[in-house]
């Protein structure tokens, strides 16, 4: 979810999983005194095969000693990946939730530049939790220094960070929309967590902000989620969680996934008005903790 080159510190230990590479920021910058509002999540999901994947924003769930590292889940964390895996796609621009909804695959390319993102989304923290225990499974946050120093405007606080980059972190204009992770096989007898994000916006109002979640093992669709986050008004800091609801797996795909460390895949689209603003990447392994 996040698209920038600051990467953000894990707080969470003893979990199942971990993550291999830093999870970096949206470039944008947010200010300090922005006002704080809630958002309620309205979700839908959808899973491939008998499975059947749905999330809503109550509270109740499962597994005990499961920590993770993160199911999106890209929602926080960065992807990549572009152009239609089922070939009928609209170029970037026009690109719309039912082209992404159609998909039957990863896609292969981002199917939107980083510089998509005019209204400054800013994923700023990521929790996960296990909704039987209430234990926390991951938490990542951007340090508040990044997010906004004390003192500097929203301008001089991106021109600081523009000073500190350097030809190496201005080669990739994709860099930090794509992350991996390693669980342990404990991640897959997960039923239901919750996801809180916390993320900030710029100058501009955000309407109709929606995320349309796709999770593949090769090329088959496990899962698709679709949360709405709302409205959210200008400089504003916002906040919601998102009950993830996961699907109930065979044992030999369960096998199978745990022996193929990185084939499952996810995309996360994300919309301001049926308008494509962002798309992050990330794959998954089950396999930590095993030794062969």
């Amino acid at each position: 979810m996040c698209e920038t080159g600051e990467a953000a510190t894990a707080t969470a230990m003893s979990v199942v999983g971990k993550q291999l590479n830093p999870v970096q920021s949206s470039s944008s910058c947010t200010s300090s005194s922005s006002s704080s509002s809630a958002v309620t999540a309205t979700t839908s999901g959808a899973a491939s095969a008998s499975n059947s994947s749905s999330s809503s924003s109550s509270c109740s769930g499962s597994n005990n000693d499961a920590r993770l590292s993160t199911t999106t889940l890209s929602a926080i964390t960065m992807g990549g990946g572009g152009g239609a895996a089922s070939g009928d796609v609209k170029k970037e621009s026009n690109v719309t939730p039912e082209d992404v909804l159609h998909l039957n695959k990863i896609t292969d390319d981002y199917l939107c530049s980083a510089n998509a993102n005019i209204f400054e989304i800013d994923f700023t923290r990521f929790k996960i939790r296990d909704l039987e225990s209430g234990a926390v499974l991951f938490e990542i946050a951007k340090p508040p220094s990044e997010q906004f120093p004390d003192g500097l405007s929203i301008e001089d606080t991106m021109l600081a960070a523009a000073e500190e980059l350097t030809l190496d972190d201005t080669a990739d204009p994709n860099a930090g929309r794509y992350v991996r992770y390693q669980f342990t096989p404990a991640f897959l007898n997960l039923k239901t967590v919750g996801a809180t994000v916390e993320f900030t916006v710029g100058s501009q109002p955000v309407n109709n902000f929606r995320m349309i979640e796709r999770h593949f093992f090769r090329d088959r669709l496990l899962k698709t989620f679709d949360f709405e986050f709302g409205y959210c008004i200008p400089y504003s800091k916002n906040t919601c969680e998102h009950i993830y609801e996961f699907p109930n797996l065979p044992p030999d795909l369960v096998a199978e996934m745990i022996s193929s460390p990185f084939e499952t895949r996810s995309d996360s689209f994300y919309f301001v008005e049926n308008r494509l603003v962002m798309h992050n990447k990330a794959d998954y392994a089950y396999d930590g903790g095993i030794i062969v």
